[in-house]
């Protein structure tokens, strides 16, 4: 009897798994030359793995360890492919509970080039882009929608870049969700499992950081009580290669071919805004020390600083480093003094797209590189802001939802970057072209 009553269990626990869907994904996180990570979040329990091989020549296949996907990861499964080599595209499947799934998009990843000590480094190019706003109206604040249309991400998948860089607020948590982990993983889902996502995520590498609204309340700061929440949830949806403190804040950093990209964390010691404290923290005295260490050490030619606020910007507005006056004199200085060439910053938030540059006397200027939004309601700058010296004229994009493809390129000894902003119809903005050598300071 007992016998007889363990096989019912056993094959209705397999029915039950065999009915498990797709909720979003399969998503690629990170790539190096070695291992790519894949990401998929199910709607039940599923045993999840991926078979894959060289494009072209699937007489030749491999296969991930089978994760299971389960409940307390609200059905996020990780699995990671290993036994690759450099410089190669493969293609890649989907199986759950032994079934393989099909898509109507192609399923590829690649990895990076082995390029040090045998040739230039490869070209490529990544999308950039912040602020994404999914409309759901029975929590949504009453009034015209926030959220505009997905169709961005068609335009993105068709400029086929290397890697995608979410430059946070990629979800934005709403009254409903902020107090409670449930809550938190909720947005997430709802945000990961929109159509237009799908094919972009299953062919193109993803990296993020945060900002406010994925890391908790609007503007919230190191006080905020749910960032140990907050941190898991983010940690379970994207695919970064590390994470430098491990259990606090999501500061990391990677290698793009020759590039390196530092991953900040504008959010987790960020002291309050309104702080009486001429002081105060904004990336944090720890953080500030890896990066100025990581950033000197690094010998690329561009190091793109990754922040979920502007660190450019002159003006005092709105949560941009220079409401914290003396951690950015502080970092800006630390730069100069160490020699430290090549760094360029990414931004978001601002819901307007620009292109500052900051001067410095005897050494190189600073870009800061604003693009947003993706989906999330236009705004205007400040007139303050469109007449102050470092905005480069012609570059304020505020009236289209938009994204940048930026081109790296040339031989090892000359890089260059193409900035290209596009907006939600596929119109080209603008472009603008910096060389590393330019990135240095001055020779006496």
């Amino acid at each position: 009897m007992m016998k007889k009553y363990c096989i019912f269990a056993l094959l209705l626990f397999s029915f039950q798994l065999s009915r498990a869907q797709i909720v979003a994904g399969p998503m690629l996180g990170y790539s190096e030359m070695r291992e790519v990570l894949l990401w998929v979040q199910t709607e039940e329990s599923a045993v999840v793995k991926y078979n894959y091989w060289p494009k072209g020549n699937d007489s030749i296949r491999y296969s991930t360890e089978a994760v299971i996907a389960q409940a307390d990861k609200h059905f996020i499964a990780k699995n990671i492919a290993t036994g690759l080599q450099p410089g190669q595209i493969y293609e890649y499947e989907l199986v759950l509970n032994g079934v393989p799934q099909s898509f109507d998009y192609p399923l590829e990843f690649e990895t990076q080039t082995l390029w040090q000590w045998r040739t230039d480094p490869p070209t490529f190019s990544f999308a950039v882009g912040s602020c994404v706003y999914t409309n759901e109206t029975r929590f949504d604040r009453p009034g015209e929608p926030y959220g505009a249309s997905y169709k961005i991400f068609d335009q993105i998948y068709e400029n086929d870049p290397d890697f995608m860089l979410w430059t946070g607020d990629n979800i934005y948590l709403r009254e409903v969700d902020w107090n409670t982990r449930n809550g938190i993983y909720y947005r997430y889902t709802d945000f990961k499992r929109q159509p237009e996502l799908q094919r972009l995520f299953a062919r193109t590498h993803n990296y993020a950081i945060w900002d406010d609204h994925d890391f908790g309340p609007n503007d919230s700061d190191r006080s905020y009580w749910g960032k140990r929440w907050s941190l898991e949830a983010f940690k379970d949806n994207w695919g970064n290669p590390n994470y430098i403190f491990e259990d606090e804040a999501v500061t990391g950093t990677f290698f793009w071919q020759d590039a390196q990209f530092f991953l900040m964390d504008d959010r987790w010691f960020r002291a309050p805004n309104y702080l009486k404290d001429s002081t105060k923290d904004y990336f944090g005295e720890k953080q500030l020390d890896w990066l100025i260490d990581a950033l000197a050490q690094s010998q690329a030619p561009f190091k793109f600083v990754i922040a979920g606020g502007q660190v450019v910007n002159e003006n005092g507005l709105f949560e941009n480093m220079s409401t914290y006056e003396a951690e950015r004199e502080t970092l800006f200085k630390r730069i100069t003094d160490n020699n430290i060439s090549g760094v360029i910053f990414i931004s978001g938030d601002r819901h307007h797209t620009c292109l500052r540059k900051l001067e410095r006397p005897g050494t190189y200027p600073l870009y800061d590189i604003t693009i947003s939004a993706l989906t999330s309601h236009m705004a205007k700058p400040m007139d303050v802001e469109r007449h102050t010296k470092d905005l480069i004229q012609g570059t304020i994009v505020e009236d289209l939802q938009n994204f940048g493809i930026l081109e790296v390129s040339g031989p090892r000894t000359d890089r260059s970057l193409k900035i290209n902003i596009i907006d939600n119809e596929g119109k080209a903005r603008w472009d603008y072209t910096i060389k590393a050598r330019e990135l240095r300071k001055p020779r006496n």
